[in-house]
C-alpha cells in the first residue's frame, strides 16, 4: 500500500498549474505513477517530464480509461470548457468513481447536469499555495458520496496542504473570498509595505526584500505555532512602542479590518454572480 491511499487509480483531466501542483503532491506522498492517468492534449513540458519519469498513462481513450475504473477523476480544466469536456466523460460514471471538480463557480447541480444525476461528485476549492504544499482546500459533496469516498478525497487534497469539509455548498462563495482570493490580498499587502518603506527612505529593491521576508517569515510563524493569530500579534506589540503606534492606525474604525471585510464581501458577491 502506498503512503497516499485513495482506493484505486486517479485520473487527472487537465494538467495546468493547479493540476500539476496536485500531481506533484500526490507523487511526493507515494502515489505510484502506475495508479495515475492524465488526459490533456497539451500537457506543459514539466508535466510531460513527470509523466515519462513516473510511467504515468497519458491520454488514453475514454473507453480504456473507463475500463480501469478510476477511483477519483479530478476535473482541472477551465470552467468555460466544462460544457464540452464533461459530457464526454459520462462513460466514466460508475459506482465507486468520484468526480472532484476544482473549478470555481461550477455548482454541484451544474456538474450533475453535465455528468448525470447518479454521478458521485465533490466540489473542491484549493488555492495557489497548493503549488508549494501549503494550500487549503474546501470540500462539499453531493448525496451520492459516502464516508469512505470522503476519506479518499480528503487524503488526495491533503497532499498539497489542509482540507476541510463544508456544511453547506453556499459557504463555497465565502471560502472563495477568503482562501481562494486570499493569496492576492497578502501579495498586495507586500506591495503596500514595500511602497511605504520606499517612501520612508529605503531603496525600493531593499524595501521589497524586507517586505517579502517579513510576510514570509510571519506566515511561517503562523504555520508552526499553535497560538492564535491575535496572541502572536500581541507578542510583537510592546506597550507604547512602535508596533502599537502602527496598529492603532491599522485597527482603527476605517482600518484594515473594515477594508478586508469590504474586499471579501465584494469577492463573495462576484463568486455568486459567476455561479448563477
Amino acid at each position: 500500500m502506498s503512503e497516499l491511499e485513495v482506493g484505486g487509480p486517479v485520473a487527472l483531466i487537465g494538467a495546468g498549474k493547479m493540476g500539476g501542483a496536485l500531481m506533484d503532491g500526490w507523487l511526493a506522498l507515494g502515489l505510484p505513477g502506475s495508479q495515475m492517468i492524465v488526459r490533456d492534449p497539451a500537457a506543459p513540458p514539466e508535466i510531460s517530464r513527470l509523466i515519462v519519469e513516473h510511467g504515468i498513462s497519458l491520454n488514453p481513450e475514454i473507453e480504456a480509461l473507463a475500463a480501469r475504473r478510476p477511483r477519483i477523476v479530478l476535473l482541472a480544466v477551465k470552467p468555460q470548457m466544462f460544457g464540452d469536456v464533461l459530457p464526454a466523460l459520462k462513460p466514466l460514471v460508475a459506482p465507486g468513481t468520484i468526480f472532484v471538480s476544482i473549478a470555481a463557480g461550477i455548482s454541484l447541480a451544474r456538474l450533475e447536469a453535465l455528468l448525470g444525476a447518479e454521478a458521485e461528485i465533490v466540489r473542491a476549492m484549493p488555492n495557489t499555495p497548493s503549488a508549494v504544499g501549503r494550500g487549503v482546500t474546501a470540500l462539499i459533496a453531493n448525496e451520492h458520496v459516502d464516508a469512505a469516498a470522503q476519506t479518499h478525497v480528503t487524503a488526495l487534497m491533503s497532499a498539497v496542504g489542509e482540507a476541510h469539509w463544508l456544511a453547506s455548498e453556499e459557504l463555497m462563495d465565502a471560502v472563495t473570498a477568503l482562501s481562494g482570493s486570499g493569496p492576492a490580498y497578502v501579495f498586495h499587502m507586500v506591495e503596500a509595505m514595500a511602497e511605504a518603506g520606499a517612501k520612508l527612505g529605503l531603496e525600493p529593491e531593499m524595501a521589497m526584500a524586507f517586505a517579502r521576508a517579513t510576510v514570509a517569515g510571519a506566515g511561517e510563524m503562523l504555520h508552526r505555532s499553535e497560538l492564535p493569530a491575535a496572541k502572536l500579534r500581541q507578542n510583537v506589540t510592546s506597550p507604547g512602542g512602535t508596533t502599537e503606534a502602527a496598529l492603532k492606525v491599522l485597527m482603527g474604525d476605517d482600518g484594515l479590518s473594515r477594508l478586508v471585510e469590504g474586499a471579501m464581501t465584494a469577492a463573495r458577491d462576484r463568486s455568486r454572480e459567476l455561479g448563477s
